[in-house]
């Protein structure tokens, strides 16, 4: 059952590549941010073997392929984000019960956007099983879209260059990406842990006051 499953999935992912190419990686991004029903793993490391690889282009277009299914990322995550926001607790909870979503993960996720604001979701993005959810405490504690979109990209720019680099090198085996990506998420967290303590370092720097000697320097420059 799961051997035929999974070659459905994949003949899919095979006609959307054939005639769509990086757009169809971008739209099926869009609609995996958006629902977290397809396995962005699968999509990610199948195109980077499909549509890099197997045609032969060189391994330097991965950055730039990163960016078709980062932007898509972003525009699908905006969708459960703006649904949050506007629908509110009521119509999350509504969502959360139909998609048998445990409320408890959503409020834990929303007191740390509350906490470290869209430095938790540029973690997020690069966290499976985060990834997808993060975009709803996100829009229920009101982050501010620029902030939104952009710690979004960043994240799923990251993680769609890393998988589609990693079905570029295993070739056809994508299910060894999935593996991978479980096997180390230790390494996964950490790498996330650094990202939001060097984002948080960045805004506290950012909000120092200009010290008054500095302040002298510059009008004497002036």
């Amino acid at each position: 059952m799961l051997d035929t499953f999974e070659q459905m999935i994949l003949s899919a992912l095979q006609v959307i590549f054939d005639k769509f190419g990086w757009f169809g990686v971008f739209g099926l991004m869009i609609f995996e941010n958006a629902t977290g029903i397809t396995p962005s793993e699968i999509i990610l490391a199948f195109a980077g073997w499909m549509l890099i690889e197997r045609h032969g282009i060189p391994a330097a277009f991965i950055p730039l392929a990163g960016l078709y299914a980062g932007l898509g990322s972003a525009i699908g995550a905006s969708i459960p984000y703006w649904v949050a926001r506007m629908g509110g607790r009521p119509l999350v909870d509504r969502f959360a019960k139909l998609f048998r979503i445990h409320l408890a993960y959503i409020e834990k996720i929303e007191g740390q956007c509350r906490k470290w604001g869209a430095g938790i979701v540029l973690v997020g993005r690069v966290i499976p099983g985060v990834r997808t959810l993060v975009s709803i405490p996100a829009g229920l504690v009101r982050i501010p879209f620029p902030k939104f979109f952009l710690a979004t990209f960043v994240g799923a720019y990251v993680w769609c260059t890393l998988l589609i680099g990693a079905g570029y090198v295993l070739g056809h085996e994508w299910q060894l990406v999935s593996d991978y990506v479980k096997t180390h998420l230790p390494l996964v967290f950490t790498v996330g842990f650094l990202l939001v303590v060097t984002y948080l370092i960045y805004r506290y720097r950012a909000s120092l006051p200009i010290p008054g000697w500095r302040r002298q320097n510059d009008k004497e420059l002036e």
